[in-house]
């Protein structure tokens, strides 16, 4: 019977340091695997390829090609999202809220993420204010 709850807890300290293997590698992938650059030169939201990878602000970024790459490894702060790639929505209401890669906006050549486009709309009708709001908190939760 002990032998038995031994294999149990060792399997299921296993799958738990698995699992939290699995999401640590999964949050340091920025924006969801989404190119930041095409951002900027496409203006919508295109997947990445794990194969074009730069590591930036220890978060990996996947780009859709390597011309992209290059733009982003000359001047990364250019391209990286806003609030270390949180919902800036959330930002200017003070927590950390995770994006969907669709829900974009670029205000003063600044890539900006959202939890999803009816927030961004949200966002949007008070941008201005949000965004000094969202610099704000930013700036403190990083202290």
């Amino acid at each position: 019977m002990k032998k038995h709850i031994l294999v149990l807890f060792v399997a299921l300290l296993s799958i738990a340091t698995f699992a939290q293997t699995e999401k640590t590698s999964e949050n340091k992938v920025a924006i969801k695997g989404y190119d930041p650059v095409a951002y900027f030169q496409e203006v919508k939201a295109i997947k990445g390829d794990k194969s074009i990878s730069a590591i930036q602000s220890g978060k990996t970024y996947y780009f859709a090609s390597e011309n992209n790459k290059a733009s982003f490894l000359k001047n990364p702060t250019a391209y990286e999202p806003q609030y270390g790639g949180y919902c800036a929505y959330g930002m200017s209401e003070g927590y950390e809220a995770p994006i969907q890669p669709e829900a974009f906006a670029i205000v003063d050549k600044k890539l900006y993420l959202n939890y999803n486009i009816r927030i961004r709309t949200d966002w949007q009708k008070q941008q201005k204010d949000r965004i000094a709001k969202g610099d704000v908190n930013w700036a403190e939760s990083k202290k």
